[in-house]
């Protein structure tokens, strides 16, 4: 059996940094400087997003978290292949770990699964949906099925 913490983190994230990849090639460069408000540009949030999928999944691997690239293509390239090189017997007794980390100036306590399901899948996701929305808000031709790469609908017409 596969472990239930591998299962909900790592295909989850290289499923959805894949897509984050296809909707910044769709958009080009120039659109990742679009921001929503005041938060980060799109290129941060999706940097951002790819940070947090080893943020989570390397501690419940019993894996130390690796320094990243700063710029967006070589650390989504390093991620995607840090998740595809984690093996799911590194996730057996995850479970049982607690993870002691931080959020914001907030410390925190956490079982394994409330930081995969309380913290870290929610802020993959925040970061990933707000790239999302600030290169639509720009004009960047993105839908549902950029997003989660399932959706598929008539073209509008």
């Amino acid at each position: 059996m596969v472990p239930p913490l591998y299962t909900g983190s790592v295909p989850v994230f290289r499923h959805y940094l894949g897509q984050a990849m296809r909707m910044i090639e769709k958009a080009g460069p120039q659109a990742l400087a679009a921001q929503v408000a005041d938060a980060f540009p799109a290129g941060q949030q999706f940097a951002t997003a790819a940070a947090f999928a080893l943020r989570i999944a390397c501690p419940l691997a019993g894996r130390e978290v690796p320094s990243l690239p700063s710029a967006l293509a070589p650390r989504l390239a390093v991620v995607r292949a840090t998740l595809g090189a984690m093996r799911p017997d590194e996730f057996l007794g995850a479970e049982q770990r607690r993870i002691l980390h931080r959020a914001g100036m907030a410390e925190l306590d956490q079982s394994a699964a409330d930081f995969l399901f309380l913290y870290g899948l929610p802020n993959f996701m925040f970061h990933l949906t707000m790239g999302y929305a600030a290169l639509r808000s720009v004009g960047v031709g993105l839908g549902k099925a950029d997003f989660d790469g399932f959706h598929a609908y008539p073209p509008a017409g």
